[in-house]
Order: structure tokens, then C-alpha cells, then sequence
């Protein structure tokens, strides 16, 4: 029997949380394992491919996340050591993020019941796992729909025109790339979002999709735009918000059936009234996360 599943690959680490007040904590996190945690709390098949180490600190992450239902092979702890990002936390709950971080790509083969592969972050531009994110994301293509979150690390990316470089690489193999108007602005230097989002719809993929924080979320696609605005929510902090989008949207998607290589030209035609469905729904996921600390995002049965 076919079990259509997810695979996410990227970093999994643990976030050193520092508030203004208070004492820090040490949280299992890192994007792409934050998409993977959304997507097994929303009941979806998800395997996390990410580089771990065995320490204490890898037992955490890999117990978390096993905890929200997301698979975890033991090719993904093999690194000596598992990575950090320290999180400073501003006033309005928004992380600042200094890193600890090496990260290689474990082997891999895509198995043909994977629907979606997504990638993004760290693990898309820091090497030596960089290049093979774009190897696996190439093969990928043949049986699955791919999506892409840039989540611009400025601390860790350095130059954001070679950075971009890369990003632009992933773009163009993506089905639906994610993006904050903060990485369209980093990486390109361009404040007119909507004319970097249209760069990148030429570039290939089907969505553009662009969260504005507290001004709402916007979706590219064809020759149309959707806009809708950010929900009415008190905001304890925005760790994780993006990537509860991210794992909402691929959650949507997968309603929608619009996953699986076999749906690409279904995607491709993808309507108004469907993507403010898709939109809806991972914006009502992102808003129970930002409304609660740390990258906690919702269980299925809390979503009505």
C-alpha cells in the first residue's frame, strides 16, 4: 500500500533561547525540522534528513520530534557534535540568531511514495551539505513537488549576493518557494518585494508565496495576486512563525492534491479561490504558533 509522505531536509539543532528577562532555554529547532514538526502534528507522514550528533543534545532533538510523529533515520546522526543558534529575543519577541552549526548531507534515496521534498534555510548554502541539497533537490523533481524556503540567515550567509546565488539555484528547481519580505530585501537589495517575487515566478516555480509579518501574506502566481491580511493574534514571539507557514502551506497543498509529480501541471493552473485556501490555512497554523513561545506549532485536533 502507497503511503504518501514528506521528505524534509535540512538542519535540525537546538536553540539557545534568551529573553530580556528571565533565564535562557535550550529548545529542540532549526527550519527545516520546525516544517517537519508542523507537518507530523498536522498527521502527514514526514522523514526529517538532517545531520545530528548523538550527544545529549541530538537525544533531544530526535525525542522531540519523534514525539510530533516525524521519522528520523539513523543516517541523520552521524555528526560529531550537534549544532546550536543562539536566539536573542527583542522586545517584541522577535530572535536574533548567532550560530554553531555543521551541517553535511547524509546519502539518500528519494523513495517513490515521497509526494514533496522540501529544503531551505542553512542547509541550501552552508557547505559542504549545501551542494547536495541542490543534487537531491534536482532528483527529486521526478516524483515529487518541490518547495523552498530562502529563511535568510544573514549571520551565517555572509555575502548576500553570493548567497543569492545559491538561493537562486533552489528557486529554480522549486515548485513553491516561501519567502519573508526580510530575505527578498537581503538577498536581492531590493525593497519592491512584489518585483523580486515576479523575478522569481520567471525563474520556474508555480507559487511565490511572501509573508509580511504584521502586514499580512501575499501569493504570486500566473499573472494574478492574492493578498491577505495577518490574523487579529496577540504575538508572544515569532520562532518558528515561518516555518508553521511553511508546514501549513505543504499541509494545504496536500489537501488540495496538489502533490506529487504527477500533479505539476495541476499546480502550474492553480486558482484564485485555491490559493486563498491554501493561504488560509497556513496563515490560521502560523497564528496559533506566534501566539504561544518558542516553535511550538499546533496539533491537527487544535485546528477547527
Amino acid at each position: 500500500m502507497i503511503n504518501p509522505n514528506a521528505l524534509v531536509v535540512g538542519e535540525a539543532l537546538v536553540d539557545i533561547v534568551v529573553p530580556l528577562r528571565g533565564e535562557s532555554k535550550e529548545i529542540p529547532g532549526g527550519s527545516p525540522a520546525n516544517v517537519a514538526l508542523t507537518l507530523g502534528r498536522l498527521e502527514r507522514t514526514a522523514r526529517l534528513l538532517t545531520w545530528l550528533g548523538s550527544d545529549a543534545r541530538g537525544q533531544l532533538v530526535r525525542k522531540h520530534l519523534e514525539e510530533s510523529n516525524v521519522i528520523v533515520g539513523e543516517e541523520s546522526l552521524r555528526a560529531e557534535k550537534t549544532s546550536t543558534a543562539l536566539a536573542r529575543l527583542d522586545e517584541t519577541g522577535a530572535a536574533t540568531y548567532t550560530f554553531d552549526i555543521e551541517w553535511k548531507l547524509p546519502d539518500c534515496e528519494i523513495a517513490e511514495d515521497t509526494v514533496v521534498v522540501h529544503s531551505g534555510s542553512i542547509a541550501a548554502t552552508l557547505e559542504p551539505g549545501g551542494s547536495g541539497v541542490v543534487r537531491l533537490l534536482e532528483k527529486a523533481r521526478d516524483v515529487a513537488i518541490v518547495t523552498y524556503d530562502p529563511n535568510a540567515r544573514p549571520t551565517i550567509m555572509g555575502d548576500p549576493a553570493k548567497a543569492y546565488e545559491r538561493v537562486k539555484e533552489c528557486v529554480r528547481l522549486a515548485d513553491v518557494v516561501k519567502m519573508s519580505d526580510e530575505d527578498a530585501e537581503w538577498l536581492t537589495g531590493n525593497s519592491n518585494i512584489e518585483q523580486v517575487a515576479r523575478e522569481w515566478l520567471e525563474l520556474g516555480p508555480s507559487l511565490v508565496v511572501v509573508t509580511r509579518g504584521g502586514d499580512g501574506v501575499s501569493a504570486y502566481f500566473g499573472d494574478e495576486t492574492v493578498h491577505l491580511p495577518a490574523a487579529d493574534v496577540k504575538v508572544v514571539d515569532t520562532v518558528g512563525a515561518g516555518d508553521s507557514f511553511m508546514g501549513g502551506l505543504i499541509d494545504a497543498l496536500w489537501s488540495e492534491n496538489l502533490l506529487g509529480a504527477n500533479n505539476r501541471y495541476a499546480l502550474a493552473h492553480i486558482d484564485r479561490e485555491c490559493v486563498i485556501r491554501l493561504l488560509g490555512r497556513a496563515g490560521s497554523i502560523s497564528a496559533i504558533t506566534v501566539s504561544r513561545a518558542g516553535a511550538n506549532p499546533p496539533w491537527k485536533k487544535e485546528l477547527i
